[in-house]
């Protein structure tokens, strides 16, 4: 641990630096751990006790955002499974046919094991690009996050089956959890909205996370669990957003780790390289299923994105590979760095996301099903001319002081359909949509009147990205007052150099509401 603060500040350092150039900080965190190798650094138990716990409490933190109806969706459960199997198939009798420095002399199983080690996705990287996108709750990093989550039930089994060690009888006894959601959920209500409801996040991921490593089964999966077991709590939300000043803090670990993993020789980086450009087949195979189980272009290509790389679960598989005599110990240096560099790669493809799909969008909709899901069908936006988006707290006070002056003119708008229909059912005009979606706009163009977007977005980014939207429509179809919230100055001058007119400062605004509220009732 003596050598902490020398990784910790070259984190910081590196991260500071790939902000700055625009790239997401993870990727500075990642060259920090190659660097850091390359000086003579080793990683420690107490960094890789620090990254487990990163990835406990994001996998918890999902669990809270996450729906049980998500992973029952043809297009999660079914399309997870097709896509694996597809690319263990095509990937692997390709490694079999070649026959140069480590492939050399690899039998059909070998090449299928390093196949099936880099068919998975990154849970970590993709959570952290839809959350930095501003795009966490669109259906296409649900629908991501839903084939990663099926990713991981599919490890349980390998890693159950690679191991001799079979779930334990007990695992049974986990079904216990379900009726036991009822304590949980009081245990939530009574926590308050401080340091004991944090708390009470923290054991609950790790109560998972122990339970399901009792009965042989993967760890991570059980804090997942526990997440979903509470994710329609009220407290939900607010539990995650406690929690993740934690998650991100703990989640530098675990980039530091991949890169303090080795730097192969000049061969190994080689063949590194060539796995990484086999990426793009990767992602082509994304798109494919998903746009076959109806889901639309842009959905489908972003979800794809997302899930761009390989995952920090190919060193798991190398691991048991190597030490149960299937694969030398040079494939678990290349798997780790073409894990990394498939982080590095992927990151400014992903910041650049929305307008590569703007600038193909034509191209890939030819790919496109005519039948559409549900959550992807126009909804008609009416006789609106004013939309709130997002219908939080902030929102929905905003739209209820509207309400009787503006009547069927005032239309709200959210991304969590469940919340669409509680807010319908107390009376209020809301529709599901993603306001980061540009497709969203243009399928609304036709009667559009819109005349005022109130953006009341939880998150910076999201209303980032939300603000370029709506002046793309607004170039097409007449001219649109933005107004938004933030929270902090550099949001605001930030908010006014992406298109929108007036920012409303919450803090300050608030002390003012509450010296008019105090004003008004002094006798």
């Amino acid at each position: 641990m003596a050598d902490l603060p020398i990784m910790v500040g070259a984190a910081f350092v590196l991260g500071l630096a790939a902000r700055a150039v625009g790239l997401p900080a993870l990727v500075g965190f990642l060259i920090a751990g190659f660097a850091l190798k390359s000086a003579g650094f080793e990683s420690s138990q107490g960094l890789q006790r620090i990254a487990d716990i990163g990835v406990t409490l994001l996998l918890f933190t999902i669990g809270l955002k996450l729906q049980v109806r998500t992973l029952l969706k043809p297009a999660i459960w079914a399309g997870t499974t097709i896509h694996m199997a597809v690319f263990v198939v095509l990937f692997g009798g390709f490694f079999h046919l070649l026959d140069f420095g480590a492939f050399r002399g690899t039998d059909a199983s070998t090449a299928a094991l390093i196949a099936f080690a880099l068919s998975f996705s990154s849970t970590v990287f993709a959570v952290k690009t839809f959350d930095e996108r501003g795009q966490s709750g669109s259906l296409a990093a649900m629908t991501a996050i839903g084939m990663l989550i099926m990713q991981d039930v599919i490890a349980v089994v390998f890693l159950a089956a690679s191991k001799g060690v079979p779930p334990s009888p007990w695992a049974l006894a986990l079904l216990l959890l379900i009726p036991a959601r009822g304590a949980l959920k009081w245990l939530m209500a009574r926590s308050g909205h401080g340091e004991l409801l944090i708390l009470l996040g923290f054991m609950m991921a790790y109560e998972g996370y122990s339970l399901f490593e009792a009965v042989n089964l993967k760890g991570d999966l059980g804090a997942l669990l526990l997440g979903m077991l509470v994710a329609d709590h009220p407290k939900a939300k607010e539990l995650a957003s406690s929690m993740m000043g934690f998650k991100d803090l703990m989640l530098v670990g675990f980039f530091l780790t991949i890169g303090l993993r080795g730097i192969p020789d000049l061969p190994d980086l080689g063949i590194a390289l060539l796995l990484v450009g086999l990426v793009p087949v990767k992602v082509a195979l994304y798109f494919g299923v998903l746009t076959r189980f109806h889901l639309r272009a842009r959905t489908a290509s972003l979800a794809s994105l997302g899930l761009a790389n390989y995952s920090e679960f190919g060193l798991i598989v190398g691991a048991l590979g190597v030490k149960a005599g299937w694969l030398s110990d040079q494939w678990l240096v290349i798997v780790a760095v073409s894990v990394a560099v498939t982080f590095i790669a992927a990151s400014p493809l992903n910041a650049a996301a929305n307008e590569l799909y703007d600038r193909y969008r034509d191209r890939l909709k030819r790919f496109q099903t005519a039948t559409r899901l549900p959550e992807e069908l126009p909804v008609d936006t009416g006789k609106a001319e004013v939309v709130i988006v997002g219908m939080g707290g902030v929102g929905t006070a905003a739209y209820d002081a509207l309400r009787d002056e503006l009547g069927d003119r005032l239309l709200g708008m959210d991304n969590d359909r469940e919340h669409v229909k509680r807010q319908v059912n107390q009376g209020r005009n809301v529709i599901p949509g993603d306001p980061t979606d540009l497709d969203f706009w243009d399928r609304r163009a036709e009667r559009s009147v819109v005349k005022i977007v109130m953006l009341a977005l939880p998150s910076h980014a999201a209303s980032m990205a939300a603000a370029t939207e709506v002046r793309k429509f607004e170039q097409e179809h007449g001219a649109i007052l933005l107004t938004a919230t933030a929270r902090h100055e550099d949001e605001i001058r930030a908010l006014k150099e992406n298109g929108v007119d007036q920012a409303f400062d919450l803090h300050t605004e608030a002390g003012q509401g509450y010296a008019d509220f105090v004003r008004n009732i002094l006798p």
